[in-house]
Protein backbone atom coordinates (compact mmCIF):
# COMPACT_ATOMS: atom_id res chain seq x y z
CA UNK A 1 0.00 0.00 0.00
CA UNK A 2 1.07 3.34 -0.50
CA UNK A 3 1.57 5.62 2.89
CA UNK A 4 -1.41 7.93 3.83
CA UNK A 5 -2.75 8.07 0.15
CA UNK A 6 -6.12 7.32 -0.69
CA UNK A 7 -7.38 9.10 -3.70
CA UNK A 8 -5.63 10.42 -7.06
CA UNK A 9 -6.29 12.96 -9.96
CA UNK A 10 -4.58 11.82 -12.66
CA UNK A 11 -5.03 15.31 -14.88
CA UNK A 12 -4.30 14.46 -19.25
CA UNK A 13 -5.72 11.14 -18.43
CA UNK A 14 -5.38 8.71 -22.04
CA UNK A 15 -3.40 5.82 -22.86
CA UNK A 16 -0.15 5.40 -22.02
CA UNK A 17 1.53 6.58 -19.01
CA UNK A 18 -1.50 8.05 -17.47
CA UNK A 19 -3.49 4.70 -18.46
CA UNK A 20 -0.99 2.46 -17.13
CA UNK A 21 -0.58 4.94 -14.03
CA UNK A 22 -4.14 4.60 -13.08
CA UNK A 23 -3.95 0.76 -12.99
CA UNK A 24 -1.24 0.95 -11.01
CA UNK A 25 -2.82 3.06 -8.46
CA UNK A 26 -6.10 1.45 -8.54
CA UNK A 27 -4.68 -2.22 -7.63
CA UNK A 28 -2.95 -0.22 -4.30
CA UNK A 29 -6.47 0.20 -3.34
CA UNK A 30 -6.43 4.29 -4.06
CA UNK A 31 -9.80 6.33 -5.77
CA UNK A 32 -8.65 7.54 -9.05
CA UNK A 33 -10.04 10.23 -11.19
CA UNK A 34 -9.12 10.65 -14.63
CA UNK A 35 -9.52 14.09 -16.02
CA UNK A 36 -9.03 15.06 -19.96
CA UNK A 37 -11.00 17.14 -22.35
CA UNK A 38 -13.22 14.47 -24.25
CA UNK A 39 -14.02 12.18 -20.99
CA UNK A 40 -16.17 9.84 -23.63
CA UNK A 41 -12.58 8.84 -23.89
CA UNK A 42 -11.78 7.52 -20.75
CA UNK A 43 -15.10 5.60 -20.01
CA UNK A 44 -13.22 2.04 -20.88
CA UNK A 45 -10.54 3.06 -18.81
CA UNK A 46 -12.84 4.36 -16.18
CA UNK A 47 -14.82 0.63 -16.42
CA UNK A 48 -11.57 -0.99 -15.46
CA UNK A 49 -9.98 1.10 -12.98
CA UNK A 50 -13.38 2.16 -10.99
CA UNK A 51 -12.40 5.11 -11.34
CA UNK A 52 -14.38 8.46 -11.47
CA UNK A 53 -14.30 10.84 -14.52
CA UNK A 54 -14.07 14.83 -15.19
CA UNK A 55 -14.16 16.72 -17.87
CA UNK A 56 -11.67 19.96 -18.04
CA UNK A 57 -9.21 22.70 -20.21
CA UNK A 58 -6.37 22.27 -18.22
CA UNK A 59 -5.30 25.48 -19.08
CA UNK A 60 -8.39 27.70 -18.02
CA UNK A 61 -8.51 28.67 -14.22
CA UNK A 62 -11.85 28.70 -13.76
CA UNK A 63 -12.28 25.44 -14.69
CA UNK A 64 -10.16 23.71 -13.67
CA UNK A 65 -10.56 24.81 -10.05
CA UNK A 66 -14.16 23.58 -10.70
CA UNK A 67 -12.79 20.11 -11.44
CA UNK A 68 -10.92 20.26 -8.12
CA UNK A 69 -14.09 21.25 -6.82
CA UNK A 70 -15.98 18.22 -8.22
CA UNK A 71 -13.40 15.61 -7.73
CA UNK A 72 -13.45 16.11 -3.74
CA UNK A 73 -17.21 15.78 -3.79
CA UNK A 74 -16.75 12.42 -5.41
CA UNK A 75 -13.18 11.45 -4.29
CA UNK A 76 -12.63 13.05 -1.17
CA UNK A 77 -9.46 14.65 -0.21
CA UNK A 78 -7.16 14.12 -3.17
CA UNK A 79 -3.40 13.01 -1.67
CA UNK A 80 -1.91 12.54 -5.03
CA UNK A 81 -2.37 14.80 -8.31
CA UNK A 82 -0.47 13.80 -11.72
CA UNK A 83 -0.14 16.08 -14.40
CA UNK A 84 0.28 15.18 -17.54
CA UNK A 85 -1.05 17.18 -20.40
CA UNK A 86 1.31 18.56 -23.36
CA UNK A 87 0.09 20.26 -26.34
CA UNK A 88 2.92 20.41 -29.09
CA UNK A 89 3.43 23.03 -32.02
CA UNK A 90 5.45 21.87 -34.67
CA UNK A 91 7.73 24.30 -37.00
CA UNK A 92 10.60 26.67 -37.96
CA UNK A 93 10.71 29.37 -35.59
CA UNK A 94 10.88 31.82 -38.22
CA UNK A 95 7.35 30.34 -39.71
CA UNK A 96 5.43 28.77 -37.20
CA UNK A 97 1.80 30.44 -35.90
CA UNK A 98 2.26 32.51 -32.55
CA UNK A 99 -1.10 31.54 -31.92
CA UNK A 100 -0.50 28.01 -32.18
CA UNK A 101 2.93 28.67 -29.22
CA UNK A 102 0.83 30.19 -27.47
CA UNK A 103 -1.70 27.30 -26.84
CA UNK A 104 1.03 25.39 -26.72
CA UNK A 105 2.56 26.85 -24.02
CA UNK A 106 -0.76 27.80 -22.03
CA UNK A 107 -1.36 23.69 -21.82
CA UNK A 108 1.85 22.64 -21.11
CA UNK A 109 3.34 24.91 -18.71
CA UNK A 110 0.30 27.34 -17.29
CA UNK A 111 -1.92 24.01 -17.23
CA UNK A 112 1.08 22.69 -14.88
CA UNK A 113 0.59 25.67 -12.69
CA UNK A 114 -3.00 25.62 -12.20
CA UNK A 115 -3.04 22.29 -11.39
CA UNK A 116 0.03 22.47 -8.78
CA UNK A 117 -1.87 25.79 -7.05
CA UNK A 118 -5.02 24.09 -6.84
CA UNK A 119 -3.46 20.52 -5.60
CA UNK A 120 -1.14 23.06 -3.17
CA UNK A 121 -4.53 25.04 -1.66
CA UNK A 122 -6.10 21.55 -0.70
CA UNK A 123 -2.42 20.26 0.98
CA UNK A 124 -0.90 22.85 2.73
CA UNK A 125 -3.55 22.41 5.50
CA UNK A 126 -3.25 19.02 5.67
CA UNK A 127 0.48 19.15 5.61
CA UNK A 128 0.56 15.96 3.63
CA UNK A 129 0.01 15.32 -0.46
CA UNK A 130 2.47 14.64 -3.55
CA UNK A 131 2.13 16.44 -7.03
CA UNK A 132 3.73 14.25 -9.67
CA UNK A 133 4.63 16.67 -12.80
CA UNK A 134 5.38 14.43 -16.05
CA UNK A 135 8.62 15.94 -17.89
CA UNK A 136 10.11 14.50 -21.58
CA UNK A 137 13.54 14.47 -22.86
CA UNK A 138 12.17 18.24 -24.32
CA UNK A 139 11.92 19.27 -20.84
CA UNK A 140 15.91 19.38 -21.23
CA UNK A 141 17.83 19.72 -24.52
CA UNK A 142 15.37 21.89 -26.89
CA UNK A 143 15.25 19.99 -30.78
CA UNK A 144 14.99 21.84 -33.62
CA UNK A 145 11.56 22.56 -35.01
CA UNK A 146 9.95 21.85 -31.10
CA UNK A 147 10.59 25.08 -29.77
CA UNK A 148 7.17 25.64 -28.12
CA UNK A 149 7.30 21.85 -26.64
CA UNK A 150 11.10 22.59 -25.22
CA UNK A 151 9.60 26.18 -23.95
CA UNK A 152 6.54 24.56 -22.25
CA UNK A 153 8.54 21.38 -20.82
CA UNK A 154 11.69 23.30 -19.28
CA UNK A 155 8.73 26.09 -17.70
CA UNK A 156 6.96 22.68 -16.22
CA UNK A 157 10.75 21.61 -14.75
CA UNK A 158 11.31 24.56 -13.48
CA UNK A 159 8.23 24.96 -11.86
CA UNK A 160 8.16 21.59 -10.33
CA UNK A 161 11.99 22.20 -8.99
CA UNK A 162 10.29 26.03 -7.14
CA UNK A 163 7.36 24.25 -6.00
CA UNK A 164 9.37 21.25 -4.36
CA UNK A 165 11.52 23.81 -2.61
CA UNK A 166 8.93 25.72 -1.30
CA UNK A 167 6.11 22.78 -0.56
CA UNK A 168 8.41 20.11 0.77
CA UNK A 169 8.85 21.62 4.05
CA UNK A 170 5.55 21.80 4.13
CA UNK A 171 5.09 17.89 3.71
CA UNK A 172 4.09 18.16 0.40
CA UNK A 173 6.03 15.38 -1.94
CA UNK A 174 6.91 17.43 -5.08
CA UNK A 175 8.30 15.69 -8.33
CA UNK A 176 9.29 15.91 -12.05
CA UNK A 177 9.48 12.76 -14.14
CA UNK A 178 11.88 13.32 -17.39
CA UNK A 179 10.73 10.45 -19.63
CA UNK A 180 13.32 10.20 -21.21
CA UNK A 181 12.69 7.92 -24.56
CA UNK A 182 9.58 7.04 -27.11
CA UNK A 183 7.11 5.15 -25.07
CA UNK A 184 5.69 1.63 -26.30
CA UNK A 185 1.95 2.03 -27.63
CA UNK A 186 -0.10 0.09 -30.03
CA UNK A 187 1.23 2.56 -32.38
CA UNK A 188 4.43 2.57 -31.36
CA UNK A 189 5.74 -1.14 -30.89
CA UNK A 190 9.23 -2.25 -29.59
CA UNK A 191 11.30 -2.78 -32.80
CA UNK A 192 12.12 -6.28 -33.55
CA UNK A 193 15.37 -5.22 -34.66
CA UNK A 194 16.22 -3.12 -31.04
CA UNK A 195 14.00 -4.59 -28.24
CA UNK A 196 13.77 -2.29 -25.43
CA UNK A 197 14.45 0.62 -26.78
CA UNK A 198 10.91 1.80 -26.00
CA UNK A 199 9.42 2.46 -22.83
CA UNK A 200 6.86 0.49 -21.68
CA UNK A 201 4.13 2.51 -19.47
CA UNK A 202 3.64 0.13 -17.15
CA UNK A 203 7.14 -0.09 -16.04
CA UNK A 204 7.18 4.43 -15.91
CA UNK A 205 4.11 4.13 -13.88
CA UNK A 206 6.04 1.92 -11.46
CA UNK A 207 8.82 4.42 -10.90
CA UNK A 208 6.13 6.53 -10.38
CA UNK A 209 4.79 4.31 -7.56
CA UNK A 210 8.03 4.32 -6.42
CA UNK A 211 8.54 7.78 -6.06
CA UNK A 212 5.02 7.73 -3.91
CA UNK A 213 6.30 5.00 -1.41
CA UNK A 214 9.42 6.68 -0.18
CA UNK A 215 10.15 8.39 3.10
CA UNK A 216 10.18 11.78 3.57
CA UNK A 217 14.02 12.03 4.76
CA UNK A 218 14.93 10.39 1.26
CA UNK A 219 12.16 12.08 -1.50
CA UNK A 220 13.26 12.60 -4.86
CA UNK A 221 12.72 15.66 -6.78
CA UNK A 222 13.17 14.33 -10.24
CA UNK A 223 13.34 10.85 -11.70
CA UNK A 224 15.11 10.37 -15.13
CA UNK A 225 13.47 6.89 -17.02
CA UNK A 226 14.84 5.78 -20.57
CA UNK A 227 15.70 3.14 -21.91
CA UNK A 228 18.65 1.24 -20.95
CA UNK A 229 19.74 0.05 -24.16
CA UNK A 230 20.56 3.97 -24.84
CA UNK A 231 24.10 5.26 -25.45
CA UNK A 232 24.29 8.60 -24.14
Amino acid sequence: MLPDYKSALIIGAGAGISASLARALSREGLRVGLVGRNPTKLQDLARETQAAVFQTDASDPTAVGQMFKDAEAKLGEIDVVVYNPSLRAHGPVAEIDPSAVRDSLAVTAFGGFLAVQEAAKRMIPRKRGAILLTGATASIKGFALSSAFAMGKFALRGLAQSAARELGPKGIHVAHFVIDGAVRSARRADPTDRPDSTLNPDSIAQAYLNVLRQPRDAWSFEVEVRPWVETF
